[in-house]
C-alpha cells in the first residue's frame, strides 16, 4: 500500500463486501476495548489519536458494534432513552415531536454535529508469512468516517460514506506484527441530505441519527488473493424438483502487483468441482461454475429447503477455496438451501410467489431493529421462535438491513425475508439526488447483494418502498443486481405504481394502518381488503400490558393517559390514537381506567387482527400475501406490534397464531360462511367440523356439523349460517367453531362475537390511514355479560423443550367466560417474557374445562399466574412444582 503524505491513492481503498463466514482462524473480531470521545472535546488530529501512548482519560468505554448514543446509554451518561419522555431531555432532541428527524438538520447545539472518535488497540502475531495480507473489515459505518491505523490515514470521509456499505481496507503495510496496533475512526453523522438510517413514523429518531460503527469491525487475514461472497443458485429443469441444477459463483480479488495463478475449488451439497484461474495485478473477477461445464452440479433427488409450514428448511454446505501457486490463500464456508423462488402475475395482476414450484400465501409482518441498533443474540432467537409460534412465514425489512445472525436464523427457521430500501427520506427523494447520491446508493446495493445473496430465506428485493425509483435509478439498481447475480425476484417497490422499466409490481400498499372493524378485510374491494398482495397494513394500535408499561412509563396506570403515554405513539399521522379510541367508545364502551382501557383494547386487537389474516387466507390465491405492519417495535410503543418491545405477547399475537394455524376453521364476515383453510401441502381426510351459535344469554340459536376432506393448500366451505339467527333483541351472537381429526383430536378452535349489524364504511373518505365508519357496529351488550366463575390450578413440570406450565381452567357456572387471559408474572407482578402459551384470550363455555400450556423462559423461578376476563373476577395462583431436573 502506497501513501503520499495523508493523501490516499484511490485504488488502495478496495471496498469489497465481506461474506458472512470465513475459514476458522482468519477473522479476529475487534469487538471489545473500544473508547469513544467527541471530536469537539479534542485538539489532537488522527495521526496522534491513532498512535500508541495517546492519553484517553475521560473517554467512554464501549464495545463495537455500537452507535454513539447506545454507548452513552450503556455507560449511564444519558438517562434511559426509552423511559417516559427521557429521550426529549437528551441534548440534540429538540426537533418537533412526530416529525421525521431524518429530513431535518441537527440542531446547532447538538453534541452529535461533531465527529466522534472510536479508538481501540489490538495485537497481531509476530510471525507473519510474506504472502499474508491483513484487511480491516467494517460491516457498517453511519455515515462518514476517516480511518486511521498506527498514525496513517487509510481511508477518508470523501470515500467512506453510506450507512449500508461495507468496507475492506488493505492494512498490511501499516500493521505492526507482534506489537500493539492502534485503530482510530472518526465518524460523522448523516445529514438531512444523506442516505442514512430512517425511522419514518414508527418511532422517534435518536438525536445522534444512529451515528457510529453499527456493524462489526474485524481484522481479516488472507493470502494474496481473497475469495468473497460464494453463492450456489438452484434451478429445477422440470416441474417436479427431482433434479437440481446448481450454478456456483465466487468473487476473487488479486491484492498484489503481480499476476497470480491458482486453483479455485469447491464443494456444494457433497459434490466437488474446481478450475484454474489466472488473475492480473489487482484484478477483480467473478468465477462461475455451471452445470453445463460441470455436470456433477446436477443433483438428483436433493433434499430441499422449504419455508415454515411448507416443509423442512434443510440446509446444505458450500465450501469455496483458492490456492495461489499451491499455497492456500482464502477459504469460505456458508450454508445454503437447495431451493428456487420465482414470482409471477396472476390473471388479476397480483404478485404470486412460488417456492420450488409450489404457490405460497405470504403471511408475515414488518420488522424493526432496536432504535439504537443494539443487538442481543438471545433476544433475536426468541423473536424468531415467536414468528414461528404465530405460524407466520415471512418477515419484511424496510431498510434496517439486519445482522448476519438474523439471516442465519431466518435460514434455519424457514422464515422468508422481504427486504429493500426504506421510504420517506433521501432514499426516496430522487428528484433531489446528485451523482454522489447515486454512487452511494448503488455501492450500498452492491455491498448488500454480495453480503446476503446466498441465504435461502430471501424471498424478494424491493428497489423502493412507498414508490418506485425513476427509470434512471431503477435501471442502475437492476444493473447491479444483474452483475451480482441476485438469484431471487425483484420488485420496483412495495407499492402498486408501475414503472416504464419493469412494469407492474403486482403488489399494493394503500393502508389501512389504523383501526378498522373486522368486517373491513372482507368487505373492501378497492383498498387494503383481502385481495392481491398488501405489503404493509394493520388494524393499528397495540396497547402493552401493565407489566410492560411499568418498564417504560412513570405513570403506567394513569387515567386519562398522560403525555408520557402519547410520546410512545407513532409519528406523522399516528401521534394520537383518536381513531382507535373513538371506535372503542362507540363499539364497546368508554373506559374508566387504564385497566379497562387495556382490556377492551386487547379484545379489539384480537378481533381485527384475526380477521385480517383470516380474510386473506380465505381468499387465496385471489389474495397472494399480507404483511402486518408491524411485527415488533424499535422501542416501547403503543402502536403496530404483535408482541411488544419486551417480547410480551398481546392479544394480537394470539389472533395471528390462531388465524394462521396449519389447519384452521373460521367464520366469514362477508357471507356468514364457515370455511376450513388448509395451509399445509398435504391433503387431510375425515375432518369433523362443529358449528354452534348462541346468543348473549347462551341460548343455542343454531348447531351443525359436517365431515369433510380437504385438499392440500386449499380452502373449503363447510356451511353458511342462516341469515336470520335470532330475534331483533339480540345485538350480539357467539359463533363457536371446532375442527377435529378422525381420532377426535381438536385441531382448531375458534370463537367469534358477531354484531347483529356490521359496521358500514364511508368509502369515499378513505385515506392511507384507514376507512372511517359511516355507522359503527354495536357490541356494548358484552358489558352486560353475566358473571362467570372460573376455577384454576397449575403445575410446572419438565416438558420436551424445558420447563412447562400446565394451566387447568374450569367454568362450572352457567355463563360464558369471555376473553379469558392468562399471564405469567413474578411474585411482585413483574413481567416474565417471552412465554409461549398454547393459546390465550380464550372463551370457556358453561361447564367447559380446558388446559393451556406455556413454555417458560430460562431461570423462571416461582412464577405467579394471573387470570382475568371480561366477566371473570381476576385471580392470581401459584403453580405447583411437580418435578424439575437440570
Amino acid at each position: 500500500m502506497t501513501l503520499i503524505g495523508h493523501k490516499i491513492v484511490p485504488f488502495l481503498l478496495a471496498l469489497l463486501a465481506l461474506p458472512a463466514a470465513l475459514k476458522a482462524g482468519t477473522v479476529t473480531p475487534l469487538r471489545n476495548g473500544w473508547q469513544l470521545q467527541s471530536a469537539c472535546q479534542l485538539q489532537a488530529a488522527g495521526d496522534s489519536i491513532s498512535a500508541e501512548g495517546f492519553k484517553t482519560e475521560g473517554w467512554l468505554a464501549a464495545s463495537v458494534p455500537t452507535t454513539v448514543l447506545a454507548a452513552q446509554a450503556a455507560a449511564g451518561t444519558v438517562p434511559d432513552p426509552y423511559y417516559g419522555t427521557n429521550l426529549r431531555q437528551i441534548p440534540g432532541t429538540g426537533y418537533p415531536i412526530g416529525r421525521n428527524f431524518a429530513n431535518l438538520p441537527m440542531p446547532q447545539d447538538s453534541p452529535y454535529r461533531c465527529g466522534w472518535w472510536y479508538r481501540t488497540q489490538f495485537a497481531t502475531p509476530a510471525n507473519v508469512k510474506p504472502e499474508e495480507r491483513f484487511w480491516l473489515h467494517f460491516g457498517g459505518i453511519n455515515y462518514r468516517s476517516d480511518v486511521w491505523l498506527n498514525g496513517h490515514k487509510i481511508a477518508d470521509s470523501a470515500h467512506v460514506a453510506g450507512a449500508y456499505r461495507t468496507y475492506d481496507f488493505d492494512a498490511t503495510e501499516f500493521l505492526k506484527p507482534g506489537k500493539t496496533n492502534v485503530l482510530a475512526v472518526e465518524v460523522f453523522a448523516p445529514t438531512e441530505n444523506d442516505l442514512g438510517i430512517n425511522w419514518v413514523d414508527w418511532n422517534p429518531c435518536p438525536p445522534d441519527k444512529d451515528m457510529g460503527l453499527w456493524g462489526a469491525v474485524d481484522l481479516v487475514t488472507t493470502g494474496p488473493v481473497t475469495l468473497r461472497s460464494p453463492l450456489a443458485v438452484t434451478h429445477f429443469s422440470d416441474s417436479a424438483p427431482s433434479i437440481a441444477e446448481l450454478t456456483v459463483y465466487a468473487e476473487l480479488h488479486n491484492a498484489t502487483d503481480q499476476m497470480v495463478k491458482g486453483l479455485i475449488a469447491g464443494s456444494a451439497a457433497g459434490v466437488h468441482f474446481q478450475q484454474r484461474v489466472e488473475l492480473s495485478p489487482h484484478e477483480d473477477r467473478t468465477v462461475l461454475f455451471t452445470p453445463q461445464q460441470f455436470p456433477e452440479l446436477r443433483i438428483r433427488n436433493p433434499r430441499l429447503w422449504w419455508p415454515h409450514q411448507m416443509g423442512e428448511p434443510h440446509l446444505e454446505r458450500l465450501i469455496m477455496s483458492f490456492a495461489a501457486d499451491g499455497k492456500p490463500a482464502d477459504e469460505q464456508s456458508v450454508e445454503f438451501g437447495v431451493r428456487e423462488i420465482t414470482s409471477e402475475l396472476t390473471a388479476n395482476g397480483n404478485r404470486l410467489f412460488r417456492v420450488n414450484g409450489k404457490p405460497i400465501l405470504i403471511r408475515g409482518a414488518g420488522w424493526s431493529q432496536d432504535m439504537l441498533l443494539r443487538t442481543n443474540a438471545s433476544r433475536l432467537r426468541d423473536q424468531f421462535r415467536m414468528v414461528r409460534d404465530m405460524n407466520l412465514n415471512t418477515i419484511r425489512l424496510e431498510g434496517k438491513l439486519e445482522t448476519d445472525e438474523f439471516f442465519h436464523l431466518a435460514d434455519q427457521e424457514g422464515i422468508l425475508v422481504m427486504l429493500g430500501w426504506c421510504c420517506c427520506d433521501r432514499w426516496e427523494h430522487w428528484k433531489d439526488w446528485n451523482a454522489d447520491d447515486l454512487a452511494v446508493a448503488t455501492s450500498s446495493l452492491r455491498a448488500q447483494m454480495l453480503r446476503l445473496r446466498y441465504h435461502p430465506s430471501l424471498l424478494v428485493w424491493l428497489n423502493g418502498s412507498d414508490g418506485p425509483p425513476p427509470a434512471s435509478v431503477e435501471s442502475a439498481y437492476l444493473k447491479i443486481e444483474s452483475e451480482t447475480h441476485w438469484p431471487n425476484p425483484i420488485l420496483s417497490s412495495a407499492s402498486g405504481t408501475p414503472t416504464t422499466v419493469s412494469g407492474d409490481s403486482g403488489v399494493k400498499m394503500p393502508g389501512p394502518y389504523d383501526y378498522v372493524a373486522p368486517s373491513y378485510w372482507y368487505l373492501d374491494h378497492h383498498y387494503g381488503g383481502a385481495f392481491g398482495f398488501d405489503t404493509e397494513t394493520s388494524p393499528g394500535p397495540a396497547i402493552p400490558s401493565l407489566a410492560s408499561r411499568n418498564r417504560f412509563l412513570p405513570d403506567p396506570e394513569a387515567w386519562p393517559p398522560s403525555s408520557a403515554w402519547s410520546f410512545h405513539n407513532g409519528g406523522g399521522k399516528f401521534t394520537s390514537l383518536d381513531v382507535f379510541n373513538g371506535a372503542m367508545e362507540t363499539v364497546y364502551a368508554k373506559p374508566q381506567s387504564a385497566a379497562e382501557y387495556e382490556r377492551i383494547a386487547q379484545t379489539m386487537e384480537y378481533d381485527s387482527e384475526r380477521a385480517m389474516f383470516e380474510a386473506y387466507s380465505k381468499n387465496k390465491y385471489a389474495s397472494t400475501g399480507v404483511i402486518q405492519w408491524m411485527l415488533n417495535n424499535a422501542w416501547p410503543s403503543m402502536i403496530w406490534h404483535l408482541y411488544d418491545y419486551y417480547l410480551d405477547a398481546g392479544a394480537g399475537y394470539f389472533a395471528a397464531k390462531k388465524a394462521c394455524e396449519p389447519l384452521h376453521i373460521q367464520y366469514s364476515y362477508d357471507d356468514s360462511s364457515i370455511v376450513v383453510v388448509n395451509s399445509t401441502y398435504e391433503s387431510v381426510a375425515g375432518l369433523h367440523a362443529g358449528v354452534n351459535v348462541h346468543n348473549l344469554a347462551w341460548k343455542e340459536l343454531f348447531t351443525s356439523d359436517a365431515t369433510l376432506n380437504v385438499a392440500a393448500d386449499s380452502v373449503q366451505r363447510v356451511i353458511s349460517l342462516p341469515q336470520k339467527l335470532s330475534s331483533d333483541a339480540d345485538r350480539v351472537f357467539f359463533v363457536d367453531l371446532t375442527l377435529s381429526d378422525v381420532a377426535g383430536r381438536i385441531l382448531s378452535r375458534n370463537f367469534y362475537w358477531v354484531p347483529a349489524t356490521l359496521t358500514t364504511f364511508d368509502w369515499a373518505k378513505t385515506d392511507y390511514t384507514h376507512t372511517p365508519a359511516a355507522h359503527y357496529e354495536d357490541l356494548t351488550a358484552l358489558n352486560s355479560l353475566p358473571a362467570a366463575k372460573v376455577t384454576a390450578h397449575a403445575e410446572i413440570e419438565n416438558g420436551e423443550h424445558g420447563p412447562e406450565l400446565l394451566l387447568h381452567l374450569d367454568n362450572p357456572s352457567t355463563a360464558l367466560a369471555f376473553q379469558l387471559h392468562a399471564a405469567l408474572r413474578t411474585q411482585s407482578g413483574g413481567l416474565i417474557a417471552p412465554v409461549f402459551w398454547s393459546d390465550n384470550w380464550i372463551e370457556l363455555a358453561p361447564g367447559e374445562s380446558r388446559t393451556l400450556t406455556a413454555l417458560l423462559p430460562e431461570n423462571t423461578f416461582a412464577p405467579a399466574v394471573q387470570i382475568e376476563g371480561w366477566n371473570v373476577a381476576a385471580q392470581t395462583i401459584a403453580p405447583h412444582i411437580v418435578k424439575l431436573t437440570q
